[in-house]
C-alpha cells in the first residue's frame, strides 16, 4: 500500500469534500483518504466481493463519514454513485481494466463540474522483464493487464469530458525480501488461477528462474491528474 499513500500526497483537500475511492481493495488507503475529509463523505467501490467485505470491516469504526454502507461491489465500467463527487481517487486499479475509454467516461459522469481525478496504476513498460518471463513459461502472451502510455491516456481523458488532463510515468523498482512469495501473491495471481493447483508453484519458480538476480520488480507507474469540464 506504500504506492497508494504516495499518491495521497498529491491530493490537496479542504476537508469537506465528497470523495470516491475507485478500486478500494482492503480499505487501507480509503481510511487514510477519509482522514483528509473529516467534514466530508467517502464512498468506495471495488470489483471484488471479498475486498469489499474486508474494506467494510476496516471502515466500521463508528465515524460518520466512514460508514461501511458506503462501500459496495461494482464494476467501474458500470459505475453509479449516490451523488456527484468532488474527487475520484484510485491506485493500482486501472491497469486491470481493458476499456479505458469507457472507464474514463464513467468516472467523468461521477464527478461534479470541475471535479478532480487523481490516480495511479501500472503504465507502459511496467514489469516488462517479468511479463517476458511469464510468456516464455506459459507459451502464450495472455495478459490480464492494460499498461497504457501517457499520451493515449491524456487523449482518452479529454475525449471522455475532462478539460484538463496530465499523465506521466515514473519508475518505482521494488526488491522484495522473498521473491518467490512476491511473484506468487503480487504479480502472478491471475496467471496461477488459470492453472491446476499442483502446477502453480512450479510455474512461479520457472518464471523466477528466468529473471536476473537479484530479483527486482521494475514497476513503471502511470500517474493521472485530470479536471472535469465545467
Amino acid at each position: 500500500m506504500a504506492l497508494g499513500h504516495e499518491v495521497l500526497q498529491r491530493v490537496d483537500l479542504r476537508g469537506d469534500e465528497t470523495v470516491l475511492d475507485a478500486g478500494c481493495g482492503t480499505g487501507e488507503v480509503t481510511a487514510a483518504l477519509a482522514a483528509l475529509v473529516p467534514r466530508g463523505r467517502v464512498y468506495a467501490v471495488d470489483g471484488s466481493p471479498r475486498m469489499v467485505e474486508l474494506a467494510r470491516e476496516r471502515l466500521d469504526s463508528g465515524d460518520g463519514h466512514l460508514s461501511p454502507d458506503a462501500v459496495w461491489c461494482q464494476d467501474l465500467l458500470e459505475l453509479e454513485v449516490p451523488e456527484p463527487v468532488d474527487l475520484v481517487f484510485s491506485t493500482a486499479t486501472f491497469h486491470w481494466i481493458a476499456d479505458h475509454e469507457r472507464l474514463f467516461e464513467r468516472l467523468r459522469a461521477a464527478l461534479k463540474p470541475r471535479g478532480r481525478l487523481v490516480a495511479q496504476c501500472g503504465g507502459a513498460g511496467n514489469i516488462a522483464a517479468i511479463r517476458r518471463a511469464i510468456a516464455e513459461v506459459s507459451g502464450d502472451d495472455w495478459t490480464p493487464w492494460n499498461f497504457a502510455a501517457p499520451e493515449e491516456t491524456e487523449r482518452r481523458l479529454r475525449a471522455a469530458g475532462f478539460s484538463e488532463a496530465r499523465a506521466w510515468l515514473y519508475q518505482r523498482p521494488v526488491q522484495p525480501d522473498e521473491p518467490l512469495a512476491f511473484l506468487k501473491t503480487v504479480i502472478l495471481g491471475e496467471h496461477l488461477q488459470r492453472l491446476p493447483e499442483a502446477e502453480r508453484d512450479g510455474f512461479a519458480r520457472s518464471v523466477l528462474e528466468r529473471l536476473q538476480a537479484p530479483f527486482v520488480a521494475r514497476y513503471v507507474r502511470l500517474n493521472i491528474e485530470a479536471t472535469a469540464a465545467a
